[in-house]
């Protein structure tokens, strides 16, 4: 039977080796977030080139009613658009970084995360009146906006998912 130090200590292990799950979970999530970001980017790029759609100032009406921010030029306003795009994308990874490292990953964990992600936009900024509901959008506007979130959500799985088998593969050889 142990005694009460041993059982201590042994919880004491437990605690510090979920704190450890969490920050690999956070960091994980941090850069899967950019990818999924930087490819969901470089797919909407791609799209406006050859639609010759202008790039939404959403993420700029976000942080200006958010936070009281005004641009003082277009220059500011295109530079607060992009470094608000930037970190929503990298801080919705961490929720899927820490799927990875608790072990809900695949197919299951993307789809769910794309849900999360994709369910935020269309519910907080219509409530923001930053953005028109969804029900006011045409059909082709509604695919074009779930495929790119599609496309964050896939590439930033495949990464948290691949972060997180190598560190524990790397665990398992330690």
């Amino acid at each position: 039977m142990k005694n009460r130090n041993q059982q201590t200590d042994h919880r004491l292990e437990d605690v510090q080796a979920d704190i450890a799950r969490v920050a690999t979970g956070i960091g994980i999530g941090i850069v899967a977030g950019l990818v999924g970001t930087a490819v969901m980017t470089a797919a909407q790029m791609i799209e406006m080139k050859f639609s010759g759609r202008k790039s939404s100032d959403t993420p700029y009406k976000a942080v200006k009613k958010t936070f009281g921010v005004e641009a003082q030029s277009k220059e500011d306003k295109e530079l607060i658009t992009n470094a608000a795009h930037i970190a929503y994308g990298t801080t919705w990874g961490v929720p899927r970084g820490l799927m990875a490292v608790f072990g809900a990953d695949g197919a299951v964990a993307t789809t769910t995360h794309f849900g999360a992600v994709w369910g935020t936009e269309l519910s907080l900024l219509p409530a923001m009146d930053v953005m028109e509901p969804v029900t006011t959008w045409k059909p082709k506007a509604i695919a074009e906006d779930a495929m790119f979130h599609g496309v964050y959500a896939i590439a930033t799985g495949i990464t948290a998912d691949i972060l997180a088998k190598w560190l524990k593969e790397a665990e398992g050889n330690n």
